[in-house]
């Protein structure tokens, strides 16, 4: 496996870890604006299902390989079927020279590098900065 790959890996184990604090934060601070029983039982026991790892977080990071570029994904939801409700592309990695990009589209990164993942202190700031929803992308 090439260090690229293991690299975009993590990336995308931050990405889920912190998408698993932001929703613990959100059922945290609902509890605490909630007017009524019932929304207080709701978000309590998602953060009990959470406490005891049996929680559906519904959102997912994985990697597409392409010709040039690793492909992070990002799956959102998903109907009691199992079928996925919503798919967007969340950054593109360089193969060769592990630079991430924001996406511009399906098939293509925008232009400027946002972090090098071969470079430690460039990767590790990416590791510390990424969020979920992408913000740490933006120039």
């Amino acid at each position: 496996m090439s260090s690229v790959l293991r690299y975009t890996e993590s990336l995308c184990e931050a990405l889920e870890v912190d998408y698993r604090l932001y929703t613990v934060k959100s059922h945290r601070n609902s509890i605490n604006k909630s007017i009524d029983d019932w929304s207080v039982s709701y978000h309590q026991k998602c953060l009990d299902e959470i406490r005891e790892d049996t929680y559906d977080y519904r959102m997912k990071f994985y990697i597409v390989e392409g010709r040039k570029y690793l492909r992070i994904e990002q799956e959102t939801g998903v109907n009691h079927d199992g079928s996925i409700t919503q798919k967007s592309i969340h950054a593109f990695v360089d193969k060769k020279t592990g630079e991430v990009y924001k996406s511009a589209s399906w098939k293509s990164p925008a232009k400027g590098v946002r972090y090098s993942l071969m470079d430690k202190e460039s990767r590790e700031l990416c590791y510390r900065n990424c969020d979920w929803s992408g913000r740490y992308l933006y120039a």
